[in-house]
């Protein structure tokens, strides 16, 4: 069974990874895709090589990366007009989008050759809202199974879905929507790449409390529980934007910048504590943060919800508040309690690491896939 992956990264991203390797976009398409890897930013190559250890073909295209996209082209010999660009935007502020100022016909052209070369027999698209539906109606009849994912966040009413054979995501509400409208749709969580504690430094721990996570406009709640918690505590936040903040927000006097891939999880693993907020997408705990927190050994004050304790011990292995007071007195409390939080921290790593890591989450996928196959 061979795999593709379809996936789109934050336009901020790829900025941050072209700035910091000068000269990679000139390189060769295996160059760039292994430096992108390495960032270890997002999924990264986490579902392909784990599909590779249970001894299936996996690749991933990174489908808005504008020079692994033409240096593939170059190397496979399709031609496209070097004088068009890609441009970089966030669409409703929330999901990495491909567009052009005129069409975006050639984009789409380096995607169908990457698939009629791949010859997937599951094509799996975790960028349902960055690329486009009409683009997959077309290339269908070159893979076996079209598979979408999605976690929480709200997509289009008015597109027709039906274009997929079966969507996966790690939130339930999200389930019952495409089932409603007759794509099936099954659970699959999100998940840790424990390859990532090979790539960080084991120091002492020197950030008291601190937060990495965005702002945007699904996060009001986030926003107001955050700022609370910033004006009685050193919280340090990282966070790639703070535009939707007002001036007057103590959360920027907390900012200390963005935070991506190794540099991300570095900041979780120097931290004693680290919060979450899920924002205004209820009423399910499902975020990455859950498990980039706890796999890297760090103690996670997240907030309550209903399925969390289907994924972590709340008090054992995760520490979970309801309001923001009962946060507040959480983290002054562990943090004076150095054997307590250590105790919580090292069993949600080990919970982690058993249960939760894209090995895992790729064992499941392979069977869910079977069924559908």
């Amino acid at each position: 069974m061979k795999f593709l992956i379809l996936n789109t990264d934050y336009p901020e991203f790829l900025c941050w990874l072209y700035r910091k390797h000068p000269g990679l976009e000139r390189e060769p398409y295996e160059h760039q895709a292994r430096v992108r890897s390495e960032s270890l930013y997002s999924i990264g190559d986490f579902y392909s090589s784990n599909l590779r250890k249970l001894g299936y073909e996996a690749w991933e295209i990174d489908a808005n990366n504008e020079f692994m996209q033409k240096a593939w082209a170059d190397e496979h010999g399709l031609r496209i007009d070097s004088r068009e660009r890609w441009q970089f935007r966030l669409r409703r502020g929330l999901v990495p989008w491909v567009s052009r100022a005129t069409n975006r016909q050639w984009v789409y052209e380096i995607m169908t050759a990457q698939i009629k070369h791949y010859k997937p027999d599951v094509l799996l698209s975790p960028a349902m809202n960055g690329v486009s539906n009409d683009f997959l109606r077309g290339i269908k009849p070159y893979v076996k199974l079209l598979v979408g994912e999605h976690a929480a966040t709200q997509l289009p009413e008015t597109e027709n879905w039906s274009v997929y054979d079966l969507v996966i995501s790690s939130f339930p509400p999200t389930l019952d929507w495409f089932r409603l409208k007759g794509v099936p749709a099954e659970l699959n969580r999100l998940g840790f790449e424990p390859r990532v504690l090979s790539h960080l430094k084991d120091r002492e721990k020197s950030i008291p409390l601190s937060f990495v996570g965005s702002f945007f406009s699904v996060h009001r709640t986030r926003v107001e529980w955050l700022e609370y918690l910033c004006s009685r505590f050193q919280v340090k936040v990282w966070s790639a934007h703070t535009n939707h903040l007002p001036a007057s927000s103590p959360i920027l006097r907390a900012y200390v910048g963005s935070a991506w891939g190794i540099e991300m999880y570095q900041v979780l693993r120097d931290s004693f504590v680290t919060l979450n907020h899920h924002g205004d997408v209820l009423p399910y705990a499902n975020n990455l943060r859950l498990f980039e927190a706890t796999g890297v050994g760090t103690l996670l004050v997240t907030d309550w919800k209903a399925n969390l304790h289907e994924m972590f011990e709340p008090g054992k292995e995760v520490v979970a508040y309801r309001t923001s007071e009962e946060c507040a007195e959480m983290i002054q409390y562990y943090l004076e309690h150095d054997k307590k939080r250590e105790a919580i921290a090292s069993a949600g790593q080990q919970r982690t690491l058993r249960d939760h890591t894209y090995y895992n989450r790729m064992q499941v996928l392979v069977d869910i896939v079977r069924k559908y196959l």
